[in-house]
């Protein structure tokens, strides 16, 4: 009780603040449980629920179940405790989540995850695009594949811009701030009970770094703020946009990701065994792992063996531009003092990421300081090589570490509930607990070719329906609402109907569709055969031209011809991204050879039984079958990109008019048989290959638990090893540049014809100066004309013969059964049995 006395009253009026919430029934109680952990937003049974309680409440909260138990009346809550029925089926989903989460982790590495963003649901806007959807997905499958992940990001007080249009189509990017209280996260604690800060050091000044936690099924992923009143005016905005800002305050949220993110984990005292750098914006946890390490009396080569062997980075874009850079100006105004605690000098820490421009480059420093490195498609990850080749001089790129891991995307988020439910009727109750089993998938071709079509006209109806329920909220706000009445009146349900939605950016070639309007016109005016496409996607702010592709079809859906027959679609999010890839017949996707690292979207869309109508580039390279979807070849016919996008523009005219329209209409009883045959082989012979499920399989395979394994055995006995292998590698460096060539015999193969089939003998012995030094060697072949595009086509080790002292000769024996014509030549490199792969010491001799 607040009790005042003794003053005066004013004439003015005076309000205060009350906040009302509901309370739960006792019956109830767990729903407030359910609700703070974001399980519920990938089950549709717990999604149906919140649904229950109050559907009109539930669209006005934005299907936020905090807020949902917030605002419902307590008559409402209830009528519900006494509503056996509504009890009986709560107390069945609290009993599934408490099995669910009492299920211990299945893996022994622990992971630590930093990713600079995480899309989860619509309701926790810390995502802008592909790379969030895909963390975001990561970790449900980590929580559903019973991985022992923590993930750490950083807590945007505005998010990512939320998107409207101007009437000719301008985007314009609106920034709404984020009510921490009413999202599912909460404040964590020390052991005191009290707050946890996490301190950062900026130029003058310490920045305090508020710590969140929210739970993702039995993952925690934990989220660093800025703003709040501990820190100046000048620091609280440092987390409000997720990339927003210039490039001085993107090092600084770099920083607070990175090294205020290990930081963290030191504080709750949560050491991985992995930590995996989620694209280049997390690299400098590293540096904070290296000054951790020095810290605790480990030299900086030690400590640098250590953080590189527990290390695993995946890049994600082919785009120069995705790659973050600092002048180092800047960079050092920010990290001068890091070589000091290291004990190295400034030349040496910028080395660790300087780039061919001379800038300082996150996604070098990831590379240099992680054991493995990894793209997200097969495709991507050969252009990778090509593209951090310069790293590793001397290497030709189809020789690097660097691999792959195809992302894929989480079945029970994108999966629409009601293609869950038909799927565990006809496929396989227990799917979603094994969606990689192909053998579950295998059953659609068992399935009745109308129920299949029948389930596939539901989600088509259900996005037609969820469209106009968006354009007619949206009404008040549109400046010409009578525009909006013609869209809606326009639209087809049983129209095919064609999706193109993401990203906006002028790589991804929204454009094609429009290069001959009169043909698309005779196209989408069928009578007999009409055609609608939808599309939708954001373009960075700063971004120009992709902000151009959207008011272009903005404007060409306002022509009379293509009014309702076009479709954009404002604010593309996960909520409508949902509705689309379930809801469409065809995903289409058209980006620049080779500039697409991946692309989820057309995965999420095969879930559903949708077909995909792609560039063979990302995952659509490894995941086209012919039957179950259409391509565009992945050659580039023309240097000339407006030559080539005049022939991608026909073929795609070409295959819609021959192809994908005439199997679309080619129905028996309105029912297309061709067409659910495409949908059949799709789902069995493509779905299962792209779920996070055998992308996280993927990832404990052949990264996560081998460089567990060897990280075991560097840390053991008091980092015994990592101490060996340090003064290993010091000693070779040392004598590197004297070691000699004492003699070589070998045939004069450089001049003569060799017979295949003919065995030919090479004997080098080397002075290596040093009897410690162990040295490898190899007699490669590769086709090519100069350095920068040499393949290895062959290659074989030399075996070592004898040594005396210093002095080791080395033979090999090799048998021609490879025509052709070929360069050639002998190399040295440094050997240990330590050593992950050649690029950890990436020295060598050419011979």
């Amino acid at each position: 009780m607040e009790i005042t006395k003794n003053f005066a009253p004013s004439s003015e009026p005076q309000w205060k603040s009350i906040v009302v919430k509901s309370k739960l029934p006792k019956e109830l109680a767990c729903l407030h449980e359910i609700s703070r952990n974001l399980w519920w937003c990938w089950n549709y049974e717990a999604i149906e629920l919140f649904e229950s309680i109050d559907l009109d409440l539930w669209e006005e909260v934005e299907k936020s179940p905090i807020l949902l138990l917030e605002k419902v009346s307590y008559a409402r809550l209830s009528e519900l405790a006494n509503n056996a029925a509504f009890v009986a089926r709560l107390n069945g989903l609290y009993a599934k989540f408490q099995a669910y989460m009492s299920q211990p982790f299945e893996y022994a590495p622990s992971i630590a995850y930093f990713s600079m963003e995480y899309g989860l649901s619509n309701i926790l806007k810390i995502y802008s695009g592909g790379l969030g959807i895909l963390a975001g997905d990561y970790l449900k499958e980590a929580s559903d594949s019973r991985v022992n992940m923590t993930a750490v990001g950083l807590l945007y007080r505005y998010g990512y811009f939320k998107q409207t249009l101007s009437m000719n189509g301008e985007q314009q990017a609106v920034y709404e701030p984020q009510e921490f209280q009413t999202l599912p996260i909460e404040e964590v604690r020390d052991a005191n009970g009290s707050l946890l800060f996490i301190p950062i050091n900026l130029p003058g000044r310490q920045v305090q770094l508020k710590v969140w936690k929210a739970q993702v099924g039995r993952v925690a992923l934990y989220l660093l703020d800025t703003d709040h009143p501990l820190n100046s005016q000048e620091d609280r905005p440092i987390t409000h946009a997720l990339y927003g800002g210039d490039w001085e305050n993107r090092l600084k949220q770099e920083m607070i990701l990175g090294m205020g993110g290990v930081r963290l984990l030191n504080a709750l005292g949560i050491e991985a065994d992995v930590y995996h750098c989620n694209e280049g914006h997390a690299a400098l946890l590293n540096v904070q792992r290296l000054i951790d390490y020095t810290d605790k009396g480990l030299t900086y080569p030690e400590a640098l063996e250590l953080v590189k062997a527990t290390s695993l980075f995946t890049t994600h874009t082919p785009v120069p531009a995705g790659h973050d850079k600092f002048d180092e100006g800047l960079f050092s105004k920010y990290m001068y003092h890091i070589p000091e605690l290291l004990n190295i000098s400034w030349q040496d820490f910028m080395a660790l990421g300087r780039d061919s421009d001379g800038k300082f480059s996150m996604s070098v420093l990831a590379a240099y300081t992680s054991q493995e490195m990894n793209g997200v498609s097969w495709l991507h990850g050969e252009v990778s090589k090509q593209m951090f080749k310069h790293l590793w001089p001397g290497y030709t790129a189809d020789e690097l570490h660097v691999s792959y891991v195809t992302n894929g995307v989480h079945y029970g988020t994108w999966t629409a509930s009601e293609m869950q439910r038909f799927y565990e009727e006809n496929l396989h109750p227990d799917l979603m607990k094994d969606v990689s089993n192909k053998a579950y998938w295998d059953k659609i071709y068992q399935v009745d070719d109308a129920a299949i079509w029948s389930v596939r006209k539901r989600l088509k109806k259900k996005l037609f329906d969820y469209i106009k329920s968006r354009k007619v909220n949206n009404l008040q706000s549109n400046p010409d609402p009578s525009r909006v009445i013609e869209v809606l009146e326009g639209i087809r349900q049983n129209a095919l109907t064609i999706g193109f939605a993401r990203r906006f950016a002028t790589y991804k070639r929204a454009h094609l569709l429009f290069s001959d309007l009169d043909r698309l016109a005779k196209i989408v005016n069928n009578p007999e055969r009409p055609v609608q496409f939808i599309f939708a996607g954001k373009s960075h702010p700063a971004d120009g031209g992709g902000q151009a592709l959207i008011k272009n079809i903005v404007e060409i859906s306002h022509r009379p011809e293509f009014l309702g027959k076009i479709i954009f679609l404002e604010n593309y999010d996960m909520e409508l991204a949902r509705r689309l890839v379930s809801g469409v017949d065809v995903w289409m996707n058209m980006p620049t050879r080779p500039l697409e690292a991946s692309g989820t979207s057309g995965q999420k869309a095969e879930l559903n039984g949708v077909l995909n109508f792609s560039v063979l580039d990302g995952w659509w390279y490894e995941g086209y079958k012919e039957g179950a979807g259409w391509a565009l070849t992945d050659k580039q016919t023309y240097e000339d990109h407006k030559y080539q996008d005049e022939l991608d523009a026909a073929t795609i005219y070409y295959t819609l008019e021959n192809e994908i329209i005439p199997l679309y209409y080619d129905q028996t009883n309105d029912v297309p048989k061709g067409w659910v045959q495409y949908i059949k082989n799709s789902i069995a012979r493509i779905a299962p290959e792209f779920t996070t499920k055998r992308m996280i399989t993927d990832y404990l395979k052949r990264f996560y638990i081998p460089q567990a394994r060897r990280s075991a055995v560097l840390k053991a006995d008091n980092s015994k090893a990592v101490k060996d292998l340090s003064q290993w590698k010091d000693l070779v460096r040392s004598v590197w540049d004297q070691i000699e060539i004492v003699s070589v015999d070998m045939p004069n193969i450089g001049k003569e014809v060799l017979g295949l089939g003919d065995t030919y003998n090479i004997t080098v012995t080397v002075d290596k100066k040093n009897p410690d030094v162990e040295l490898g060697m190899e007699l490669v072949f590769a086709t090519g004309s100069d350095n920068n595009n040499m393949k290895i086509v062959n290659s074989e080790p030399f075996s070592l013969e004898k040594t005396e002292g210093c002095i080791s000769t080395y033979k090999v024996s090799l048998g021609l059964n490879f025509p052709g014509v070929f360069k050639f030549g002998v190399r040295i490199y440094p050997a240990n049995a330590l050593l992950p792969h050649k690029q950890d010491f990436p020295l060598l001799k050419w011979i």
